[in-house]
């Protein structure tokens, strides 16, 4: 391809620091056609570009809530899983054990209910019959037909029947609140066998695995990662200076690995807390649902700064060779070579801005 001509204002040649060019008085060089184009000073959107890294927005590490060996590990790294599914399986003998414990506790009170509960009812006949039999010998001791004792006695035969109908009802009363706790220790020991069965809390994928069949699972120590698949947002770090332009809930173009073009976001949350070693802090995007996004990634975010004059020359006229750009400047009919750094492009990459 043959290099293009610009026709660029001396004011640009100028500041490139160059020497003015020379006329040779001979030259043996054929002349070559070549297209020329005008540089142009246009009003571009500034922008301040921040890099960042690509974090899930829900991920959960799970553990075990009581020591015990794994027996089983029914997932790998990168598998997806749904919420419920069952990942680690532990020994389960002692807590079966304690289960079992509390099924018999609570079995024990209630065999004594339907004890208790006739007990009640024989005290309660008693009394009926000791009221009964007292009334007659009230009578009786009113037309003086029965002596002292004798109305001493059915008054205390009486009082024994009603000490004894209480204390039949006490100890019915007592094994509602040991049932009561029965259940409670059952329900307890049930959910402690739960735990030996360790389930997914949400949908996702599986990112990290730190447990084999046979390892020992202390309560608290991870043993797989979960990160929610589809849901991500990028972590940028934006200078202390340009947090006024990180707004929550503000619009950002972000441009993501893998993906031609750049992408719209919404600024969810700018951390107020300003690292002192790097004088930044932590902006968090919500980006789109798109299939190539991966926890880890680096991706950069543009935030819009206002408008600035910027050279724009057509990116077709840029040279490249090795880490060196330039382009080639039309001068009295003489196309010479100036060394250029470039910077934005246009959405259709057919314009870029170049800085001498």
């Amino acid at each position: 391809m043959k290099p293009l001509a610009l026709l660029i204002p001396l004011a640009l040649l100028t500041s490139c620091g160059n020497e003015p060019p020379r006329r040779s008085a001979t030259s043996s060089t054929t002349p070559v056609a070549v297209q020329v184009a005008t540089v142009s000073i246009q009003e571009w959107p500034a922008v301040y570009e921040a890099t960042g890294t690509v974090r899930a927005r829900t991920a959960g590490t799970v553990s075990r809530k009581v020591m015990g060996y794994v027996q089983q590990v029914s997932v790998q790294v990168g598998d997806r899983v749904r919420q419920g599914q069952i990942l680690v399986t532990l020994d389960a003998r002692e807590l079966e054990e304690g289960v079992r414990g509390a099924e018999a506790g609570r079995a024990e009170v209630r065999s004594a209910i339907p004890e208790a509960e006739s007990a009640v009812a024989a005290a309660k006949a008693n009394l009926d019959l000791a009221e009964t039999t007292f009334k007659r010998i009230e009578d009786l001791a009113a037309k003086k037909s029965i002596s002292n004792q004798e109305f001493d006695e059915a008054s205390a035969k009486l009082k024994a029947a009603q000490a004894n109908y209480e204390m039949a009802r006490a100890k019915r009363a007592q094994l509602d609140p040991r049932l009561a706790r029965a259940e409670q220790e059952l329900r307890s020991a049930a959910i402690m066998r739960e735990y030996a069965r360790i389930a997914a809390p949400f949908s996702g994928i599986v990112t990290a695995k730190s447990v084999e069949p046979g390892n020992l699972a202390t309560p608290g120590a991870p043993l797989l990662t979960i990160e929610q698949d589809g849901v991500y947002r990028l972590e940028a770090s934006v200078d202390e200076s340009r947090l006024p332009s990180a707004r929550a809930g503000a619009t950002v173009e972000v441009a993501l690995e893998g993906v031609e073009h750049r992408l719209n976001a919404r600024v969810s949350e700018v951390v107020p807390a300003v690292d002192a070693a790097s004088r930044s802090s932590i902006v968090k995007i919500d980006l789109p649902a798109i299939p190539q996004l991966r926890s880890g990634m680096f991706d950069r975010a543009f935030f819009p700064l206002g408008s600035r004059k910027v050279v724009v020359v057509p990116a077709s006229a840029i040279v490249e060779r090795g880490q060196l750009q330039s382009v080639f400047v039309a001068e009295e009919g003489i196309a010479r070579t100036r060394i250029v750094t470039t910077g934005q492009r246009t959405q259709d990459a057919a314009r870029l801005e170049v800085r001498p």
